[in-house]
């Protein structure tokens, strides 16, 4: 990307699980899944088992590790900021987080100061007709 603008972030618990996958595997990449097998999770490579594709886009990096996107996923994306973060469970299958109890995942929020991007919809109670 050539703007200024802040595309990808992670939290400081992002930032640390990534450190520690980073003493067995220093050289790594992120790749924003787009939905397949794994859901929509960031997938964090080895940067040599994984080839960037000629239309993957790059958002940034978190702490020097890239970060891509495919363009077609940027296109519905451009307005967000996706911010890596770290829950419990397992990760991708392909992903280095696999196995180690806690996974990536990536939330987001509307770029220039705007609220979350996928709020969570108010339900209503049904109404029942008679």
């Amino acid at each position: 990307m050539t703007d200024d603008v802040v595309r990808v972030s992670a939290t400081a618990e992002a930032r640390a699980f990534l450190a520690e996958i980073r003493q067995d595997h220093p050289d790594v990449l992120f790749h924003q899944s787009g939905g397949c097998c794994d859901g929509s999770s960031p997938m964090l490579y080895p940067a040599d088992d994984y080839i960037v594709g000629d239309h993957d886009v790059k958002l940034g990096e978190i702490d020097g590790v890239p970060v891509y996107i495919s363009a077609s996923q940027f296109e519905v994306w451009k307005h967000t900021e996706l911010i890596l973060d770290v829950v419990p469970g397992r990760g991708g299958m392909f992903s280095l987080d696999n196995g180690r109890e806690r996974r990536f995942l990536t939330r987001s929020r509307l770029l220039n100061g705007g609220g979350e991007a996928c709020a969570i919809p108010t339900v209503r109670p049904s109404v029942t007709l008679a």
